[in-house]
């Protein structure tokens, strides 16, 4: 019985403590835009559940699926879409017109529409391609959790915006109208909470609470890009207990 209750407050431990150390080498950070009210979405994000078998998902390669409202007025409502969302691509799409700010990210706004590192992708259909990306040297991101209070430091002294999410895994959907009336869904890295805090190369911060929307599990996501760019230089992640 001791030995049991050793191992049980060892496994308890392990469960509080989350510790995260990227590389010196850029996090390649796969950002999907997608919505259960377009037609074009499912293989999309059939596709980006297809990297949860990647051997390097959440170390070297840490994908997103931001889900947009924008499709809701036609006669289905995605249960994971916000608005900030869809704000957060429109924001992207002006990255051409404003390259002094943006890093010139996305052509327009739509749907599917894929980001790797920061860049617009349009591959995505070949599912034997993954996208050859050279993996810039860059600083390490560490970030630790305890108690629900998350430290976080950089290597690279900077004004940042620290970005943090709550990923869902395992998503489900009937779809009852609109363009994928009748279709059964699935989806994962779906991002379910998303905010960000400035800072320099240190931050400390309460985590709110994992939101619940049906995941069967949860990841959480901290990237890093500097003030007023949607450019991510450094990224980790992991699963949640």
């Amino acid at each position: 019985m001791r030995y049991l209750v050793v191992l049980l407050l060892l496994l308890a431990t392990n469960l509080q403590a989350l510790e995260l150390t990227s590389s010196s080498s850029q996090a390649i950070v796969v950002e999907l835009y997608t919505s259960e009210g377009c037609s074009s979405c499912p293989p999309a994000d059939k596709w980006l559940s297809r990297l949860k078998h990647d051997p390097r998902v959440f170390k070297s390669i840490i994908p997103m699926a931001f889900h947009v409202d924008y499709w809701d007025d036609l006669g289905w409502k995605d249960p994971w879409a916000q608005e900030a969302f869809s704000n957060r691509q429109r924001q992207l799409s002006l990255s051409l017109a404003t390259p002094s700010v943006f890093a010139g990210l996305l052509s327009q706004v739509y749907t599917p529409a894929f980001l790797v590192s920061s860049q617009e992708w349009t591959k995505w259909r070949d599912y034997s391609v993954f996208p050859a990306v050279p993996q810039k040297v860059t600083g390490i991101l560490n970030a630790s959790d305890e108690d629900g209070v998350l430290t976080v430091t950089y290597s690279k002294t900077g004004d940042y915006e620290l970005n943090v999410a709550y990923l869902g895994m395992g998503l489900e959907s009937e779809v009852t109208a609109g363009e994928n009336h009748n279709r059964h869904l699935k989806h994962d890295f779906v991002v379910l909470d998303h905010f960000k805090v400035a800072g320099s190369n240190t931050w400390k911060l309460t985590l709110p609470e994992q939101p619940k929307k049906g995941q069967k599990q949860t990841a959480i996501s901290i990237w890093l890009t500097k003030l007023d760019s949607y450019y991510i230089e450094q990224a980790v992640a992991s699963l949640l207990p």
